[in-house]
């Protein structure tokens, strides 16, 4: 699919955090097949390998230091908010400083980065802010206060971010994936086995894919063809909304 908008994006940079495995790999990847100049964000040093894979730009950086963020280039067209991390706990056993930190991460750095972005974008007068949300960005499950809180959090920083951006070219939108196969889900299932008193292997199916139509995971590179065809000028009136790539989980 990335094939097809291979010249959309040439003389485009782009800034994808999250980018050293899982979706944001997959993402920087799309883009620069796509002809983009990507930077490569991510706290984990395996970005420097992902990033010379594409020819790209990698930072090592904690998004949750806000002088850190400020590091991280402003002269950029598209932005994929990406990173995040997973803690599976009751609302009463669950670690108060787990619940900031993932707050920290993907509520707050997203809107140091946008911050940070618009006012390139708006000079340009063209710029794409994608936010990797989540189906628990539009819908709950038990156990995960802090990770529900955030993507909902992100949903309404995205909406303000398209009613802000919109008479200067910019858009900004949520990407709203059901469960997909990468680290941060593979991840979480011994602790989903230990909450639920399932077997391992019957977690993907019985827990995690219990409500969506679909019963397979989803692939980086199918979230990545999405993240792609926001970023594209064909998209341009596609703003303050959020795309589920749930197999049918939201319909439900």
């Amino acid at each position: 699919m990335s094939g097809a908008y291979h010249s959309d994006l040439a003389g485009k940079s782009a800034l994808v955090t999250g980018a050293a495995s899982g979706i944001g790999l997959a993402c920087a990847e799309a883009l620069a097949e796509a002809g983009a100049k990507v930077h490569l964000a991510d706290i984990d040093d395996a970005v420097e390998k992902a990033a010379a894979g594409i020819n790209g730009i990698a930072h090592v950086v904690d998004l949750t230091d806000a002088q850190a963020v400020e590091t991280l280039p402003a002269e950029i067209d598209i932005l994929v908010n990406n990173a995040g991390f997973q803690h599976i706990a009751p609302i009463h056993e669950f670690p108060p400083e787990t619940f900031t930190g993932i707050q920290a991460l993907m509520v707050t750095a997203p809107f140091l980065l946008i911050r940070r972005v618009l006012p390139n974008m708006y000079e340009r007068g063209w710029g794409r802010v994608v936010n990797m949300s989540s189906v628990h960005g539009l819908r709950a499950s038990p156990f995960k206060s802090a990770y529900v809180t955030a993507k909902h959090a992100l949903e309404g920083l995205s909406k303000v971010t398209a009613l802000e951006g919109a008479e200067h070219g910019v858009t900004s939108n949520c990407v709203n994936p059901g469960y997909v196969r990468t680290p941060l889900v593979t991840g979480q299932l011994q602790a989903q086995a230990e909450e639920h008193g399932l077997e391992r292997d019957a977690v993907i199916e019985q827990v995690l894919l219990r409500r969506s139509a679909i019963k397979r995971l989803i692939e980086p590179a199918d979230v990545a063809a999405c993240v792609l065809w926001l970023s594209g000028d064909h998209a341009a009136h596609v703003t303050g909304t959020s795309i589920p790539l749930d197999g049918g989980w939201t319909a439900a």
